[in-house]
């Protein structure tokens, strides 16, 4: 394995595959990799001859108020994780953006309402970094996780309106024995503050099982768990899509409705 810590080898490396005959599999990260991110490297390890994961905290997705500072950043530990997988490249720049950089993507549909009401400029952020990376590893595959439902579609939407030619894979969502969904935040949990975000997602699946196709019961339930505070609850398309506050840790979720 690997790593590549600039924009020009990055460049270099993916300009000799341009030349070849393997598919490049992309599974773009932050880190602290868990089992859902290695389940999607599994997934690109099978389809594709070459395989690279990226490992960047992008500051242009996080808020004044987040938590970019805190964020996890276990390198050695993610490259033991990446080297086990199968990885074959991993990128890991120390910065993508240049001191003056004024140029941003911005998709004005999908990722309206949601998250793009509760965290301002996130999506810009997100679509930017995805499309700087995908020029840069020019990958034919990239692996997305379903538990990011408003980002996976910013990113199709972005790929299909753009022209960009990737095609993105979505792997579902994994979840601990304990039904959390998995998430790299999930490390800032205290053993009291999981139990709450267990009750989030089993009342999330409850919701599913009870074919609930209004939010407004699932709401109702969330109110009702002493250390939860609720920043929505919607109705997206078919799926039912919720986020939570515990403690100062966010978490997000969603089903689709059977």
């Amino acid at each position: 394995m690997k790593v590549i810590g600039s924009i020009a080898a990055m460049q270099r490396q993916s300009a000799k595959w341009a030349h070849s005959n393997k598919t490049v599999g992309f599974v773009p990260t932050m880190g602290a990799l868990h089992e859902g991110h290695l389940s999607l490297v599994r997934r690109a390890r099978k389809d594709c001859g070459i395989v690279v994961v990226s490992i960047y905290v992008n500051p242009t997705q996080f808020g004044p108020k987040e938590d970019f500072s805190r964020y996890p950043r276990p390198r050695r530990e993610d490259l033991v994780l990446c080297r086990k997988a199968g990885v074959d490249f991993v990128f890991a720049p120390n910065n993508l953006y240049l001191p003056d950089h004024s140029t941003y993507v911005e998709e004005g549909a999908v990722s309206q309402r949601r998250d793009g009401t509760s965290r301002p400029g996130h999506f810009r952020g997100v679509a930017t970094v995805v499309l700087k990376l995908f020029n840069l590893v020019r990958p034919t595959r990239a692996y997305f996780g379903q538990k990011d439902a408003q980002q996976v579609d910013v990113i199709q939407r972005m790929v299909r309106d753009l022209d960009v030619p990737v095609k993105i894979v979505v792997g579902v969502t994994l979840r601990d024995a304990d039904g959390l969904a998995m998430s790299s935040r999930n490390r800032y949990l205290s053993p009291e503050e999981r139990a709450v975000g267990v009750k989030f997602a089993r009342l999330l699946q409850e919701a599913i099982r009870r074919k609930m196709k209004q939010a407004s019961w699932l709401q109702g339930q969330l109110k009702k768990v002493d250390g939860l505070r609720v920043d929505y609850v919607e109705l997206a398309g078919n799926r039912l899509c919720a986020a939570i506050f515990v403690g100062k840790t966010r978490l997000i979720d969603n089903e689709r409705l059977r």
